[in-house]
């Protein structure tokens, strides 16, 4: 394939920390450490610290919104072969060269999902207009584009999947000093429960508290239940419920990554019962650090788990209760688990994430 000068939308890695920050930090990193001379220009309004080679620039525009699509448009227009729009459906709507649409989700289009209603606002008028604009359409899983077909069939033709992956930090052994070093800063002097995600009702962290609240004595005497993620919206009810509970529920708030790799290694088991994921890249991160899994049945998430994981129906407090307190009694069956979940994480990767991507930009390219 021929050299291309490629123009990324690259907000989100400055400015979000979890969901599309850490697919564009994470794509950055894998075409940095690819062996090609493909130039890259990084649209954003400011720059990502991490340092990365002469083929990466930045092109910064610290405006408002919805000026500054058209005016990174206009400058791409100029000076790149192809853009790949990964965090917003705006910014094609001004653009005049070929242009790949990253669809991370179809969450604002899905009924009770509680998307935040702003940005499902902005997606619902949007999406339509930048499908036909666009001649590549890239999603994260076999899940959301069949999801996309369903609600654009005309994107069909130019609809492909690269399914993403766990980060490396997520992959590489941890120091044993690291790990006890995190759990004794959060104070986990107690085995746990992990669930991780930004706080929001989608994540379904409700009905994960009620069903810890309805365990056995024992097993809430011995265990903690820890809950880790950003703040995100109508999230006071999660609050209320993990206070309730008292000090067997620790919220901790957004972590390092480095914090968040330690605690997928110490938690006896990961739970994860989102009511929709576009992908599921907190359930990846688990079960790369061999942690038994248990998660919805719905959406891309039986794409990312296969037989790895253990499943529930997310709208069931018994369900999720039930899993819960099978794997809290099972050593056994958490150990066999883990060791599934570590070796189905191993089929995803986000080098041949990146060389995928670059062979769709290429082919849409062509056409």
């Amino acid at each position: 394939m021929r050299s291309f000068r490629i123009g990324i939308d690259a907000r989100a890695a400055a400015e979000v920390l979890a969901g599309k920050g850490r697919y564009v930090r994470e794509l950055l990193r894998a075409l940095a450490r690819r062996d090609d001379s493909h130039t890259y220009e990084l649209y954003a309004r400011r720059r990502w610290d991490e340092p990365l080679d002469e083929r990466f620039s930045w092109r910064l525009f610290e405006l408002p919104e919805a000026v500054w699509h058209p005016r990174a448009a206009v400058a791409a227009n100029r000076s790149c072969d192809v853009f790949l729009a990964s965090a917003s459906y705006v910014t094609p709507l001004f653009l005049r060269i070929p242009t790949s649409v990253v669809v991370h989700d179809l969450i604002a289009f899905q009924p009770g999902a509680k998307a935040n209603r702003r940005a499902a606002r902005i997606e619902r008028s949007t999406l339509g207009r930048a499908l036909r604009r666009a001649e590549l359409v890239v999603c994260d899983s076999h899940a959301t584009r069949r999801d996309l077909v369903e609600l654009f069939p005309r994107a069909e033709p130019k609809a492909a999947v690269v399914q993403l992956a766990a980060s490396e930090i997520f992959t590489k052994p941890l120091e044993p000093e690291l790990i006890e070093q995190v759990r004794r800063e959060y104070r986990l002097d107690q085995s746990f429960v992990l669930c991780a995600g930004t706080l929001e009702p989608r994540k379904n962290l409700v009905r994960v508290l009620d069903a810890f609240a309805r365990l056995p004595d024992r097993l809430r005497a011995d265990n903690l239940l820890v809950v880790v993620g950003p703040d995100g919206w109508e999230y006071e009810e999660i609050l209320a419920r993990a206070a309730a509970l008292g000090e067997r529920v620790r919220v901790l708030g957004h972590v390092p990554d480095t914090a968040l790799a330690a605690l997928y290694h110490l938690c006896l088991m990961f739970c994860y019962p989102s009511l929709y994921e576009g992908f599921g890249l907190p359930l990846l991160e688990a079960m790369t650090s061999g942690a038994a899994c248990v998660t919805s049945n719905v959406s891309s998430l039986p794409e990312v788990g296969g037989d790895a994981v253990r499943y529930v129906d997310p709208l069931s407090v018994d369900e999720i209760g039930a899993a819960l307190q099978e794997l809290l009694v099972s050593e056994e069956e958490r150990r066999r688990l883990g060791q599934d979940a570590r070796e189905r994480a191993a089929l995803f990767s986000w080098d041949r994430a990146a060389a995928e991507l670059l062979d769709q930009l290429g082919a849409s390219k062509r056409s």
